[in-house]
This record gives C-alpha cells, structure tokens and sequence, in this order.
C-alpha cells in the first residue's frame, strides 16, 4: 500500500482535497479529451505515446470506472493497494486484442484468467496540480513505487518534425498499433475536449448512437439493411458499409454506440464513406 507520505512526495494529495463532490459523483467523470491531428501543429511542444486500442479506464481513488462512469469489475486483486489520488489511463489486453479488453471489463463477475491478460496503462495523473511536463515524473515514480506488473506507465517520447511523427505512426501501425497520442507538455488536465492531447491515426474514427434499424432489400432482405446513426450535433445518417452477416442478423441495439471510420465530411458534417467498426461499450451519454 502506498502511503500518504509517498504521495506528497511526488506532489499529490488525497482526492477529497483536490476535487469536489461533483466532479467525482458515480456517474461519467470528467475527462481530458483528444483533438485530431493536425499537420503544421507544433511538434515541439508535444510527447508522444503509442495509443492504446482499449476500455478508457479512470481509476477515482477508490473506484474504477469506465469513462462511461460504470463501475469495473475487476478482481481484488487488480486494484489491490492502488493509491487514493486518481489514475486516468486505458484497460488494455494487447495489440489486436480490443474484444479481449472489451469483454472482459463488461463482465459483471470478473473473470480472474481473463484479467491476467489485462493491463492498466496508466498516461496521467488528473489531479496532480502541475502540468504534463510536472506530472509526467510524479506519474513514473508512482507506477514504480506500485511496482505492480499490470500496472504500466505509458512510455513517453518526443519528435522533431511531421516527417518523424508519420515515421512513427508508420511503425506503430505496421506493428499492429491503433496509432499515436501527442499531449501538451505545458498543459494542464482540464475536462473536455482540446488541443492539450491528440489523436494521431492513419484514418479519421469516431462514435455515434444508433438511434434506428433499417430493413435491408436483395442479398440482406430479412435482417438489417443500415444502422440509423445520431451525431453528437443532432445531425443523422445511414452507416451501412463495414457490417458483417452475422452482425445484421444480430445488429448492434438501438441506444448503443458504434465506433465509425469515414473520410472527411461533407459541407453538412456528414462524415463521408462512414463504414462501421465496432461496438463501443464504453462511450459515455453526449454532453
């Protein structure tokens, strides 16, 4: 068990000195979210981290929970002696392994061979104080303290230019990565979503709700034929394209999220060439 003096030491403090009862109630907590990569953005003032094709996990001082504010079901053992102070990072089984992760974190009797498999990948320290340059240090010292082996602080580097960061991508990508995350040195861990942290991907992805089923005609007459999607913005459309057969005989419920890729957007906003990829249990309600 880490004790209090460590976490002064590396510049924390309990959680109920540094946050309000809201901010840490038992629904979806307050997130730092990422931008999309854009070329000609300075490079300089970034680190750079592989991003990790997994569950969004917020370990709050005493609880883990997706980002969707649902309770983790993890073993005892998972979270044995983990701090007070909260850890934001993902619930990760492996490259090429996101159904593993997935299912395993929904379960609601943790599956204790399952979770052998499962790491935390720890990449902030929310309520730290300082900036990323500052909790960057106190979030290393406080994984090795832990000194647990499904714990992992998430391995931080810097690049020198676009051509470098797209070398970089390349590789990850090629080695069965989902892509990269650039987050700001100078910034500090506010809620939401901006340029402090980036997503770096060969495609543009994002979610939406399915909000209706649509009948398919010809070869998929009898199941569904598009998913009715639902934008943050309100705005609708038809995703049809990257579904399975067995997914239309099985489609993903209406209320759910679903992970998309597209390719640009049309002057409505309406994502282009939107082909379906996956179900996302861990999405929280739009806010």
């Amino acid at each position: 068990m880490l004790r209090r003096h460590c976490l002064a030491w590396l510049g924390l403090a309990p959680l109920a000195a540094l946050t309000t009862p809201k901010a840490w109630a038992a629904d979806a907590p307050a997130l730092l979210l990422a931008n999309v990569y854009r070329p000609g953005m300075r490079l300089a003032d970034y680190w750079v981290s592989e991003k990790y094709d997994g569950v969004r996990g917020y370990w709050d001082g005493h609880t883990l929970r997706t980002r969707g504010g649902e309770t983790v079901a993890a073993p005892a053992w998972f979270t044995a002696g983990w701090p007070d102070t909260p850890m934001d990072g993902e619930l990760w089984a492996g490259r090429g392994r996101f159904s593993h992760a997935q299912s395993t974190v929904r379960q609601q009797q943790p599956d204790d061979a399952a979770w052998r498999e499962m790491r935390f990948m720890v990449f902030d320290l929310p309520a730290h104080g300082g900036t990323f340059d500052q909790r960057l240090p106190a979030l290393n010292q406080l994984v090795e303290l832990l000194n647990q082996p499904w714990v992992q602080a998430v391995p931080q580097q810097r690049v020198t230019n676009d051509a470098a960061l797209q070398k970089l991508l390349l590789r990850t990508v090629r080695a069965g990565g989902e892509g990269l995350m650039l987050h700001r040195g100078a910034s500090m861990y506010r809620a939401g979503r901006s340029d402090d942290l980036i997503k770096v991907k060969t495609h543009e992805d994002t979610e939406a709700k399915v909000v209706a089923h649509l009948p398919g005609q010809g070869r998929h007459a009898g199941r569904l034929g598009a998913l009715v999607m639902e934008m943050p913005s309100g705005q609708q459309f038809r995703l049809g394209a990257g579904l399975t057969d067995a997914e239309r005989d099985h489609p993903p419920p209406v209320g759910s999220w679903v992970t998309y890729r597209f390719r640009g957007t049309h002057d409505s906003g309406v994502p282009r060439f939107a082909s379906f990829v996956r179900v996302r249990d861990d999405t929280p309600p739009t806010r």
